[in-house]
């Protein structure tokens, strides 16, 4: 069995608790002691995760890491071991943000939902327990889980009242049996919506020869990604919206990489529809465990006469359905042309669990007053304004 002192090497120490709960408790410090884990981690998830959990899979983590671990931000996994095996990872990081120590999930701002891995079985909840019994015992003044899903692992831990949930937000979901028909949209689909769908596609036809392709992680994948997240940018120009998450170069160089990444079984999968060899629309979406996660769709403007978004979000429900999932999330918020396709939805929200009197203030006044806040005066501003400032991020 390994012990804490034993785990103390490759970036590993032990929790200030030591032991909880039977669990070899270990705090993860450095990428070196991340990628330490990758077959222990790998394996903790295919035993244990649910298919809302792909964005804690290792191989999401460490491209994440790669790209958004910064001087500013340190790595906190907590991990615990039963008889020398990996149970249980939270994967944290750790920042100051306006002068408190904060920590949160590793992912954000790319991964949708935040949660932890943990096995299933007569332990479990003694393990969340002492999973977040170590979590507080990191010294940190606050604990921040952004898009936590009511179906999640860290919605169990047993949190103090003091916790502040707020930004309730709901993930919509497709149910790919009704969605996806023999040749077209499904059942759930009136006659109407069938018969745009082929107008569609004849429009689409009158601008040139038409090809749906759909690419594994490889080097074309990659390229598509790129050119996808392009085209979300243009789009969020041209609709005067601020996101300084995909005008970031980090996001692109994510989507890249990930993009890539045969070699280690990324998840990512990437469909496009050609108009005479050209890219008019792509999408990025993670296959886990029977689901698909659609993350970025984007469509040329030059094609917006002809719907190809539509089209496109059709094709996407086709082409996972063919890979053999069965429901596909929408992700969160619950925009009205995701609930067009929904057949239900699951609850999402921020939460904060304040540690002492600094991360209360923090909370408080800056996560649940000062950026709601400043998202919402953003929203004011003249179209004009924003579409230069959005420029000017994606400079």
């Amino acid at each position: 069995m390994n012990s804490p002192a034993r785990l103390a090497v490759a970036g590993q120490a032990p929790a200030p608790d030591g032991q909880l709960a039977g669990l070899d408790i270990a705090v993860v410090t450095s990428a070196e002691g991340f990628v330490a884990l990758s077959n222990e981690w790998t394996a903790l998830f295919e035993r244990a995760a649910e298919p809302a959990q792909v964005f804690q899979s290792f191989v999401f983590l460490d491209h994440w890491a790669r790209h958004y671990l910064d001087e500013r931000t340190s790595l906190s996994i907590v991990t615990g071991r039963k008889g020398g095996r990996l149970v249980m990872a939270w994967p944290l990081v750790r920042r100051k943000q306006a002068g408190a120590d904060t920590l949160a999930f590793m992912g954000a701002p790319v991964a949708q939902f935040g949660d932890l891995l943990i096995d299933k079985g007569l332990e479990t909840e003694d393990w969340l327990r002492a999973g977040w019994a170590a979590v507080r015992s990191l010294g940190a003044d606050l604990f921040e889980a952004r898009k936590v899903r009511a179906d999640s692992a860290f919605f169990r831990c047993p949190i103090e009242d003091r916790t502040i949930a707020f930004d309730h937000q709901e993930a919509p979901f497709a149910d790919l049996v009704r969605r996806v028909g023999v040749d077209g949209p499904g059942k759930a689909y009136s006659a109407k919506e069938r018969s745009n769908q082929r107008r569609h596609l004849r429009r689409l036809g009158e601008r040139g020869e038409i090809a749906f392709h759909h690419h594994d992680p490889g080097s074309r994948a990659a390229e598509l990604a790129v050119q996808a997240v392009a085209l979300k940018r243009e789009w969020l120009s041209r609709s005067s919206i601020l996101s300084p998450t995909v005008s970031d170069p980090r996001f692109e160089a994510f989507f890249r990489d990930i993009a890539a990444d045969a070699q280690n079984g990324s998840p990512l999968r990437v469909s496009v529809i050609e108009c005479d060899g050209k890219p008019a629309g792509i999408d990025l979406s993670f296959d886990c465990k029977g689901h698909t996660f659609g993350h970025v769709l984007a469509s040329d403007p030059g094609y917006e006469r002809e719907g190809v978004g539509a089209v496109l979000v059709h094709q996407v429900f086709a082409n996972a359905r063919q890979r053999g999932n069965t429901t596909f999330d929408l992700l969160a918020p619950a925009d009205p042309y995701k609930l067009h396709h929904a057949d239900g939805s699951t609850p999402v929200q921020d939460i904060v669990v304040p540690f002492t009197a600094r991360g209360r203030l923090f909370a408080e006044l800056v996560l649940r007053r000062l950026k709601p806040t400043m998202k919402a005066a953003a929203r004011l501003l003249p179209a004009q304004l924003l579409r230069s400032v959005a420029s000017r991020l994606q400079a």
